[in-house]
């Protein structure tokens, strides 16, 4: 029996779990272990945080569909990974600490065949002065944080209807901050709510951020087609914040904010402020700061790991000039090169390199965003490694069958603002391959057959009875696995 330990249960962990048992099946072990007693789905945050989903409607408990589905499941976090075991122990193993309420604190080891590191980002707040729910801005990273800024919106709103004008301030938190689309979704929905209610007179409303152009998304932008014409995402974006009058500050490196400020630094090295009365800004990410020991008690953690604390993986981490970036340097498999059965999926594998231009002011400060690798890729990743690792144990072979590149992958993006069935509005995009390839597609840098975009209720639509397929899938329900990522 061949024993699979997954460490994490959001979209990438989640995913990689429910295919490893339904192509293991009993004959062997897969184990899960999250700090977390919930699986959330993230991209519905943002409706938590204007109030059309309350934090029951975008989670539920891991256990039952774990129990479900016979897979052994601890509610811990994983402290530290032993790949070639120890003395006493002659297998890999991790060393977890339990975090439910009648173990918490208590640690043991986990044994394992294959790894697969699944642990998602660390929210970094504490990389921007100021920064995060617990001090002076708000997120909507996790559903408490979403809920929280529900609470904090409506003070807002009965302020403006009481006749006191409203500063909002949404967007990146960090100059090198990720996950631009959950922001600009939200100061969407805000914007939208305001609207709604007729208060648009009493709010100002401004996107900040740290992309060079608009409509970047840490993609390095994209070019889509619409309507027949090819449109770059800049024009996308600007239309959809200037149809809802919201302002935009650009180039822009959070570095402090205080209450009610946010001190920022833009690329030609102004030192500015920007005033608010609320204010959701995105931290930047980083790993979760697993340490790897070998089997004498080494510390091999920068081995293993790059400086941001993400894992290494079958990528070219090689340091050379932007102009010689390519598609050929991103991973394929997501297997450690230091271990054969180590594995990382979703936020935790290392990219080799950003796919937006990196951008340093005249003051020294890299103000541009880093890769996403949320959603859909996430998926697709954990995906891909359920079916190789189930395949090589099965087939007692090291081979991998399926590959997942970044710059051979397409994903699916739908902005939605409003929440009603008339009265809403959807944003749709996709974009082929992530990671652009200009070598492949010279003029474009993506495939323009499958990069295209379209406004109107039906994408809007779309994103909600997706919130229901995904979590039909995640649950588990009857042909879930036809679902595709």
């Amino acid at each position: 029996m061949a024993k699979v330990v997954v460490l994490g249960a959001g979209v990438s962990g989640h995913t990689c779990a429910s295919f490893l048992k339904k192509k293991l099946g009993k004959q062997h072990e897969v184990v899960v272990i999250s700090p977390n007693s919930y699986y959330q789905w993230i991209p519905s945050n943002i409706w938590v945080g204007v109030g059309h989903m309350t934090i029951d409607d975008v989670r539920f408990k891991l256990k039952k569909v774990y129990d479900r589905w016979g897979i052994d499941y601890k509610q811990a976090k994983a402290v530290s990974i032993h790949p070639e075991g120890d003395a006493n122990i002659s297998k890999g193993y991790v060393t977890i600490e339990y975090t439910d309420e009648e173990h918490a604190g208590y640690t043991e080891t986990v044994d394992y065949d294959y790894l697969v590191n699944a642990t998602g980002p660390k929210l970094n707040f504490e990389a921007t002065e100021g920064l995060g729910p617990d001090k002076n801005s708000l997120s909507v990273c996790t559903y408490s944080h979403a809920a929280h800024a529900w609470e904090e919106l409506q003070k807002s709103i009965e302020k403006m209807k009481n006749g006191q004008k409203q500063r909002f301030l949404i967007g990146t938190g960090h100059a090198m901050a990720t996950c631009q689309g959950a922001a600009f979704e939200y100061i969407l929905n805000v914007a939208h709510e305001i609207s709604r209610r007729g208060l648009s007179h009493m709010a100002e409303l401004t996107w900040i951020s740290n992309e060079y152009e608009l409509g970047d998304f840490g993609m390095g932008g994209a070019f889509i087609k619409r309507g027949g014409y090819i449109t770059p995402t800049k024009v996308f974006t600007e239309s959809l914040l200037a149809e809802y009058g919201i302002k935009w500050i650009r180039r822009a490196g959070v570095y402090k904010v205080e209450p009610g400020v946010a001190h920022y630094e833009t690329l030609d090295g102004e030192m500015l402020s920007q005033e608010f009365d609320f204010a959701m800004l995105i931290p930047s990410f980083s790993g979760v700061g697993l340490t790897a020991f070998d089997k004498s008690g080494n510390d091999i953690t920068d081995k293993m790991f790059l400086p941001n604390k993400f894992m290494k993986v079958d990528a070219d981490y090689t340091a050379k000039p932007f102009g010689e970036w390519g598609a050929n340097d991103w991973p394929t498999i997501y297997q450690t090169p230091m271990y054969s059965n180590i594995y990382a999926a979703g936020i935790a594998f290392a990219p080799p390199h950003s796919i937006s231009k990196p951008m340093t002011s005249v003051n020294g400060r890299q103000i541009f965003p880093t890769p996403p690798r949320t959603g859909m890729p996430s998926g697709v990743i954990g995906k891909i490694i359920a079916l190789n690792i189930s395949e090589q144990i099965k087939g007692n072979h090291k081979e991998h069958h399926h590959k997942a590149s970044m710059a051979r992958m397409g994903a699916a993006c739908i902005v939605s603002a409003g929440f009603g069935s008339f009265d809403g509005l959807g944003a749709s995009m996709t974009v082929f391959p992530i990671v652009p390839d200009w070598e492949k597609y010279p003029e474009w840098g993506r495939d323009m057959t499958y990069s295209v975009g379209e406004v109107g209720l039906a994408g809007h639509w779309l994103k909600f009875m997706l919130h229901y397929l995904f979590f039909h899938k995640a649950k588990g329900y009857p042909f879930w696995y036809l679902i595709p990522e």
